[in-house]
């Protein structure tokens, strides 16, 4: 009896070459997308964005990555069509769809053009399925919903980022002392934040890592406990921090911009603040 076949071995190996490039374009432009703000506005280095990019995508693939991943692998096209003794097919027609999905970001990234790797998979995946069995086993539902996303997601995006930058432009921004306010929302930020992130890790989450198991009031004491823990550290250990190091950037920028006696009441009004 016959226990192993290496026959396909090859495809397997190839197919993890090639996501590995993949992983590489995605990072060279997905990710560049989701840094390029921070860094273009100092918040962070781009080794800073570098070291947190690869801490943070590695965690969010394993976290939430599940769902995702089931999708692409059976919400697009039906693994059942490919049962009946052409499970090779199946394999080299995911293995075409990581190769083309890999050269299309591979190439926009070169041309410096920001694009979607979920958009090209999700068509390297539809397109080798259509030339192996037309529109048969496809999921038109699940597919109109992707597409619907890629419409939906710039304008909830826009119309989240108006309303919290007006949001912070009444709480922050106009107030007489615009420093002492954000440093009193930043706690609110950090644990918000936070509060949607452990959110999203722990309803109906991944079932490899057993979440999925969580009850609902355990998702929501993971949720909300933790940032209530942080918010108070920010409070008590980060907040006195960055107000220092503020005021202490700003005599300096100040004394490298006037004489002494022209700074001197900027910065008996910054320290007051």
């Amino acid at each position: 009896m016959v226990l192993y076949d290496d026959t396909w071995l090859w495809l397997v190996i190839l197919g993890f070459i090639i996501a590995f490039v993949l992983a590489f374009g995605l990072g060279a432009n997905d990710v560049a997308n989701a840094f390029g703000t921070s860094v273009g506005a100092k918040v962070l280095t781009i080794r800073q964005a570098c070291i947190l990019g690869t801490i943070f995508e590695i965690m969010g693939a394993i976290l939430v990555g599940a769902k995702v991943s089931n999708t692409i692998r059976k919400g697009i096209i039906s693994p059942d069509i490919y049962t009946n003794g052409t499970e090779d097919v199946f394999m080299a027609g995911n293995v075409a769809a990581l190769t083309g999905s890999c050269i299309w970001l591979m190439v926009a990234t070169l041309f410096g053009l920001p694009v979607s790797g979920t958009h090209s998979i999700v068509g390297a995946t539809l397109g080798f399925s259509m030339v192996v069995n037309g529109v048969k086993g496809i999921g038109w539902i699940k597919l109109a919903m992707i597409a619907a996303s890629w419409f939906i997601s710039p304008l909830l995006s826009g119309i989240v980022s108006a309303l919290l930058f007006k949001l912070l432009d009444v709480l922050v921004l106009s107030k007489e002392k615009p420093l002492e306010y954000g440093l009193r929302l930043l706690p609110v930020f950090y644990a918000l934040t936070l509060a949607v992130n452990l959110f999203s890790v722990f309803y109906k989450g991944s079932e490899l890592l057993h979440f999925n198991k969580i009850p609902l009031y355990g998702t929501l004491i993971l949720t909300f406990v933790p940032p209530i823990i942080i918010a108070i550290l920010v409070k008590i250990f980060l907040v006195p921090r960055q107000r220092k190091k503020i005021q202490d950037r700003c005599k300096k920028l100040l004394q490298e911009e006037g004489t002494s006696d022209t700074i001197t009441p900027h910065i008996t009004k910054l320290e007051e603040r």
